[in-house]
């Protein structure tokens, strides 16, 4: 979670919500990053899950990632739950729960409700506390 945190750090340059997440493979290698690139990139799906998805993708060449692990920063909203479950991604970690959006649990929960196609492991609130206070400290530097 620490490598997800300091690629979150990395979005405020551009004005981005600082969320960070990457993709492990079964061996523990990371094999793919990303960091929100809306503002950036004038993307509304850019979010941190859906670059580090892509770029995991283009690495092994394939569009499904069965045996990796994604760990984000801020807990998925629907468009990045429906893209880790599309992926098939075995197991997603996330710090910072999202009373307003998140999909994993808190308003929704997308990747474990029982019509949902794919099934794949959940950790929740892990450095739960330093990853809320990232995006606490960027949205109070916007008021």
């Amino acid at each position: 979670m620490q490598e997800a945190i300091a690629i979150a750090r990395q979005a405020t340059a551009t004005g981005d919500v600082p969320v960070g997440a990457l993709v492990i493979n079964k061996d523990g290698v990371v094999i793919g990053t990303g960091s929100n690139e809306r503002e950036a990139n004038n993307d509304p799906t850019a979010h941190a899950e859906i670059v580090a998805i892509r770029n995991a993708a283009a690495r092994l060449q394939n569009s499904r990632l069965d045996g990796c692990t994604l760990v984000v920063t801020l807990e998925p909203c629907p468009m990045c739950a429906g893209a880790i479950a599309q992926s098939r991604i075995s197991h997603l970690i996330f710090g910072a729960w999202d009373a307003k959006g998140g999909a994993v649990g808190s308003v929704w929960d997308v990747i474990r409700d029982p019509r949902s196609l794919y099934k794949l492991d959940v950790t929740a609130g892990i450095c739960e506390s330093e990853c809320a206070d990232l995006l606490r400290d960027f949205f109070e530097g916007q008021r």
